[in-house]
């Protein structure tokens, strides 16, 4: 879904607090999709729906959390990719959360649309992809925010490493099992 035609029929909830910020995201975003911006959790709760395809979610936001409203999200089962772009720095407790990808503010105008693009690309991925996906992006930020020390003595770090490595095992066994013809239709319609 890279074509101008598909990403503008891609549609980005965000769920920024800071007005300034929630209008110049807006404004960079509206060039390429469609954004319904919101600046409280519960507004963002009452505004999503399946129809969503991205969302992007500060993580301290008035009433309720971007935290919980990831959570409704989840529990929603929609198929929606969710990015957390928050000043908050990740800690550890990004292990249990059920985000695609994490950027930390300030971020550029290129970042915010490069996340947004690579969200919907991944939205076309099966499960397995996916979840690779977050987890890569979960180990890269904690790798990027944490000393070698912290990361050495976490056993959420510990977790994430084995789930990513297990994850990898069952994917080179699929990918083993397939022709180089399927390999390459797998990556032509990627």
């Amino acid at each position: 879904m890279t074509d101008e035609a598909d990403r503008s029929r891609v549609r980005v909830l965000l769920v920024e607090d800071e007005r300034p910020l929630a209008e110049l995201y807006t404004s960079w975003l509206t060039e390429a999709y469609e954004v319904e911006t919101v600046h409280d959790g519960e507004a963002a709760i009452d505004a999503y729906d399946e129809r969503v395809d991205v969302a992007l979610l500060d993580r301290r936001l008035p009433e309720t959390s971007g935290d919980r409203v990831l959570e409704h999200i989840r529990e929603s089962g929609n198929p929606c990719r969710v990015a957390m772009v928050s000043a908050v720095t990740p800690d550890f407790d990004i292990y249990g959360m059920g985000f695609d990808d994490y950027l930390v503010k300030p971020v550029s105008k290129d970042d915010l649309l490069g996340l947004v693009e690579q969200l919907v690309r991944v939205s076309d991925y099966d499960e397995g992809l996916r979840r690779h996906f977050a987890l890569s992006s979960k180990l890269a930020l904690l790798q990027t925010h944490k000393t070698e020390a912290e990361l050495a003595a976490s056993e959420e770090y510990a977790a994430l490493r084995a789930e990513m490595d297990e994850l990898d095992r069952e994917l080179t066994e699929a990918v083993g099992e397939m022709s180089v013809s399927d390999i390459g239709a797998v990556l032509r319609d990627a």
